[in-house]
């Protein structure tokens, strides 16, 4: 399949590159995708980070290598995978192996090793997944917008999670709910007036745009608010069941992840430009969501 080949492709060069400075622009490159839809993805498939398994792979290969090589110094080796001192690489270290990088050396000890990934089809049962594919011209929307690191690094206040958050409490999404005017014919009419998209535009490698938003329509008050042109795309849109609210996050993770995992590496789809929308809505006294990812066909 050429998505895994592509993924392969990327871990590939990370690979090669564990005792050099890994680009996040060439991994993206030879996944054929941006660095926030290759981040993301890595993320729902392997449930670890790539930041974090790019550390645990290059600390699995110091402690081989101090275990092996007598010769080595633990600064030679603390550089080499890209700690800047002997005191950061002991703490990264002892972290993960729960021993110091001089104990290594010590016949019998206990380390962790973590093997380089590999992306595979995998026969995971043959439970149905709903989807529609659609194309749609372009439409606006306009909301408030975040910046958000790709990585999931930083502090737990600068998530999209938190911006929701946010302005729940301060009255921003109701606000914007009263602003929003009509749902436009070619969506649900049991959709809140409220939505979420991400990475409807570039702002950087590093970094990707969150807006909480309400679709434009002729009685929506726009004035203060952020207005974005959504062009035309197929839409892959994968709709979930009626949930109550408190099963939301298992709800999402679910659909999240069967995407990646399941429909995306066998559809002879991609996606195009990384956007997303995520959709909220209520019918029955009960919650659902769509999601909604920008898609083309490959080759």
């Amino acid at each position: 399949m050429e998505w895994l080949e592509r993924m392969n492709r990327a871990m590939d060069y990370i690979e090669a590159n564990l005792n050099d400075e890994i680009m996040l622009s060439e991994v993206s490159r030879r996944a054929c995708c941006s660095s926030h839809q290759f981040q993301r993805m890595f993320s729902f498939i392997t449930d670890v980070t790539l930041a974090e398994y790019i550390r645990r792979r290059r600390l699995t290969l110091a402690a081989l290598e101090l275990q092996n090589n007598e010769a080595a110094k633990v600064i030679d080796v603390a550089m080499k995978y890209g700690y800047e001192s002997p005191v950061s690489f002991a703490r990264a270290f002892q972290a993960l192996h729960g021993i110091t990088p001089a104990m290594a050396r010590q016949d019998g000890i206990m380390l962790k090793a973590y093997p380089r990934l590999s992306f595979l089809i995998t026969i995971k049962g043959a439970e149905a997944m709903n989807y529609r594919i659609e194309t749609r011209e372009s439409f606006e929307v306009f909301g408030m917008e975040g910046v958000f690191r790709s990585d999931g690094e930083g502090v737990e206040t600068s998530t999209p999670a938190h911006f929701w958050q946010q302005n729940l409490a301060n009255g921003g999404v109701e606000k914007l709910a009263a602003n929003a005017g009509d749902l436009p014919s070619f969506v649900s009419q049991d959709f809140n007036k409220v939505h979420a998209v991400c990475t409807y535009r570039n702002t950087g490698t590093d970094t990707f745009p969150y807006m909480l938003f309400a679709f434009k329509s002729g009685n929506s008050r726009v004035d203060g608010y952020e207005v974005v042109t959504i062009p035309a795309h197929t839409w892959a849109i994968f709709p979930s069941e009626l949930f109550d609210w408190n099963a939301f996050d298992g709800v999402m993770e679910s659909l999240y992840r069967r995407f990646y995992t399941e429909w995306l590496p066998t559809s002879g789809y991609e996606q195009a430009d990384g956007m997303e929308f995520e959709m909220y809505g209520t019918k029955e006294g009960l919650q659902f969501v769509e999601l909604w990812f920008a898609v083309r066909r490959i080759g």
